[in-house]
């Protein structure tokens, strides 16, 4: 298993709140300027979030409330390894501040981090094993967590690892948790047990112009039960405090992540069903691989409309 990459990695800019502007166009196209003027989360909502350690001592973290479970779910503020800047981002995207150059989509929630990168080479190249992510997503469901954010592409891996996070999907399932899950980007056409999960809703990357990006996964369960967001010109949290252009299907499940927890901060009785069911849209029965565009405000009003 690997972190997603995304295109222009490691190019890091100082922190500027006016670089936010670059982010207003694909929170337009995602539903999320309502949303995000309503809401910034509420803070006995717990996101858990199954990837790298994730650089606390950011400034862009000053005033997020972010958990972990032992050290090594945190990194050094100097942390350049790509498990660490990854987990950075996309933490980023959602508890930043909204003032840091971030996204910061809900900024007000728990965060709670849980590296599934256990040693130092394992950090380094952000590789890590299907075992690791089955016990995660049951540590964080043990913790509370209501939503979990798997921005995290998985390598084959043989039947018994398989059926470890199959298992794992499950137990968090019959605990509530909402999975949202990256796609892949590989630019390939496939599903795997994450994607074809019923607690998972998988997450595609998009451009501006509406289509899905090259690389961004496709496939039958995907375009089912998924939906897609624009991540062009989305910033994040990068390294050393500075911020750092963050595409690709990571920063979409992010996204997706951020609005599935803003709606249940404002409805915090939704079930987990009738929140997938609001944000894939439509109920027809899909026959594309490739999934439509989130609307997170229309997903929120159809949810407020049926509590009234």
């Amino acid at each position: 298993m690997t972190r997603n990459k995304s295109a222009r990695e490691w190019q890091c800019i100082p922190m500027n709140p006016d670089i936010h502007v670059t982010s207003r166009r694909p929170v337009a196209l995602a539903g999320l300027s309502q949303l995000m003027a309503r809401s910034v989360g509420a803070a006995d909502l717990k996101v858990g979030l199954p990837d790298g350690p994730v650089v606390v001592g950011h400034p862009g973290f000053s005033a997020a409330k972010i958990k972990w479970f032992c050290q090594g779910d945190v990194a050094e503020l100097g942390a350049r390894d790509v498990a660490a800047v990854h987990a950075t981002s996309t933490a980023g995207i959602l508890v930043a501040g909204r003032r840091s150059g971030a996204l910061g989509i809900c900024p007000e929630i728990t965060l709670v981090t849980r590296s599934v990168f256990r040693s130092p080479a394992a950090r380094s190249a952000g590789t890590t094993t299907w075992m690791e992510l089955a016990d995660a997503l049951v540590e964080l469901a043990d913790a509370g967590a209501r939503i979990v954010n798997m921005s995290l592409s998985l390598a084959t891996g043989i039947s018994m690892e398989h059926r470890a996070v199959q298992d794992a999907l499950d137990y968090v399932a019959a605990h509530g948790v909402i999975v949202v899950a990256a796609a892949g980007n590989e630019g390939a056409i496939n599903s795997t047990v994450v994607t074809r999960h019923r607690s998972v809703l998988p997450v595609v990357a998009y451009n501006l112009q509406g289509r899905p990006w090259q690389i961004s996964n496709i496939g039958r369960s995907i375009g089912q039960r998924g939906i897609g967001v624009v991540v062009d010109g989305l910033m994040s949290l990068g390294a050393h405090g500075m911020l750092r252009p963050f595409g690709g299907t990571s920063a979409a499940a992010a996204v997706v992540t951020g609005a599935v927890a803003l709606i249940l901060s404002e409805l915090p009785k939704t079930t987990p069903e009738e929140l997938i069911s609001a944000m894939k849209g439509a109920p027809s029965r899909r026959t594309s691989v490739v999934p439509p565009l989130m609307n997170a405000w229309r997903a929120f009003e159809s949810l407020l409309a049926a509590r009234s």
